[in-house]
């Protein structure tokens, strides 16, 4: 069962004037089915449009933060900060996970699935935020709780696409292009973890982990580029 959600409004500070705005943003779809007499909506309209204001002010906040930068590089950047795991990640902070109203079907689901759920409920918290308290309430929630985020981001050169730059630097250096090799895979079904390998020919050249094969391979890249010092 959900906590009561005066307990989230004092963890992120911010008390709202209309509470069923909050619930809403906590709503999945999947629970309107269960629960027939729900007064509120579901959660995607405010997510549509916390969407959107978290795009504006990450925007702002990179171009500020980042005046060397071209719009390429900012693009990526953002695209990092904003991404389904960032958010997820800060949701989790947040506690968020223990106020989501889901069907049955849906509370069940874990790891990748239920980050994706949180990341969309953290966008519609957003949304309500801006609705109920206005931009710069929202403005100051995004910049407490995900902006930092970026120092992160660039300093582990998250925001780069690790196997492309890899891809490009092992041709023209070994004359050969990278392949990706899980080594081991663990957990179940609903919740994996992947260990891959990077191997330029038969030479392993560095290893990654991760929630996904995908994520696993871009964590072996990124530890590759640094070992070979690209």
């Amino acid at each position: 069962m959900a906590k009561d959600l005066s307990s989230f409004e004092e963890i992120i500070n911010v008390p709202f004037t209309d509470q069923l705005l909050l619930r809403q943003a906590f709503t999945h779809r999947s629970y309107l089915n269960e629960h027939r007499g729900e007064v509120v909506g579901h959660n995607e309209r405010l997510e549509f449009l916390g969407d959107a204001v978290l795009e504006l002010v990450s925007t702002h906040f990179l171009y500020v933060r980042f005046p060397e930068k071209d719009e390429g590089e900012l693009t990526a950047y953002r695209a990092s900060l904003v991404n389904a795991v960032t958010c997820a990640e800060v949701a989790t902070d947040l506690g968020m996970n223990d106020y989501l109203l889901l069907s049955k079907g849906e509370a069940k689901d874990q790891g990748r699935a239920r980050g994706v759920l949180l990341a969309n409920a953290f966008e519609a918290l957003i949304g309500a935020i801006y609705i109920d308290q206005g931009y710069e309430t929202a403005q100051a929630f995004i910049a407490r709780y995900l902006l930092p985020k970026i120092d992160d981001i660039v300093q582990k050169r998250l925001w780069q696409d690790a196997k492309s730059t890899l891809q490009e630097k092992v041709q023209e250096h070994d004359g050969v292009t990278p392949i990706y090799a899980v080594l081991k895979e663990t957990g179940p079904d609903h919740d994996k973890h992947f260990l891959v390998g990077v191997f330029a020919r038969d030479t392993k050249i560095a290893e990654g982990e991760g929630k996904s094969k995908q994520e696993a391979e871009q964590s072996a890249a990124r530890a590759a580029l640094e070992l070979r010092g690209w």
